[in-house]
């Protein structure tokens, strides 16, 4: 019986010579191609989800709106010890010299003067942040009660007065005024109630003669 030939090879035995394909001629993905892959599923996850995305301060704006509103508690808890008044420092140039005043007697929670959209640093657990870092601005000389008065808001760009349609907020996300990046933030009123507006207020605010707005620390 005549051999028959198989890709250049003879075979004695009059069997065909089937070889098996290569590795190199697989059709699986190249290990360049993974790293690809993997590198823009990275930069769609850090786009989606990362520190200074959309729908990450979204998120940190909710738990913002909360931050202020536990410290409208504690605001209560000093209104009724001070006839009404709110705390007040006539030497103070930034929010945290005023609000130091709550702590510790009457909140010891100081995670709540952290915004937790921003990158400000946490402050030691019952003790007075007089000197420190905090991520709220205050609006010094207001009392409770009026839905329409401003109590405290985020980081604002500058202490200015300001109506509706200016910029109470960073539009570009970088400081100042960027607690959110470039997503607004949140103002709390004398009733308690806290509302979120973009960088330029959706809302006017109303204050009183004698009010000071005092940023935190740069």
């Amino acid at each position: 019986m005549k051999a028959f030939k198989q890709n250049g090879r003879m075979q004695a035995n009059g069997f065909r010579d089937v070889r098996r394909p290569s590795p190199a001629a697989s059709t699986g993905f190249s290990l360049v191609e993974l790293l690809v892959v993997l590198a823009l599923m990275i930069v769609i996850i850090t786009m989606m989800w990362g520190f200074g995305s959309e729908s990450r301060q979204h998120a940190a704006q909710r738990a913002c709106r909360q931050n202020l509103e536990k410290i409208y508690v504690a605001m209560q808890i000093y209104a009724n010890d001070f006839s009404g008044r709110l705390p007040a420092n006539t030497n103070a140039q930034t929010s945290d010299e005023a609000l130091d005043a709550l702590v510790p007697h009457y909140t010891v929670d100081t995670s709540i003067f952290i915004c937790p959209g921003g990158r400000d640093s946490a402050l030691p657990s019952g003790v007075s942040f007089a000197g420190r870092k905090i991520s709220y601005a205050y609006y010094m000389g207001q009392r409770l009660g009026d839905a329409q008065q401003p109590l405290m808001s985020d980081r604002q760009i500058n202490t200015l007065s300001k109506q509706t349609g200016d910029f109470a907020f960073s539009a570009t996300g970088k400081p100042p005024g960027n607690n959110h990046s470039k997503y607004g933030g949140n103002f709390l009123f004398g009733d308690g109630h806290a509302d979120l507006t973009p960088p330029q207020l959706a809302f006017s605010l109303v204050t009183t003669q004698g009010v000071v707005l005092l940023n935190p620390k740069p």
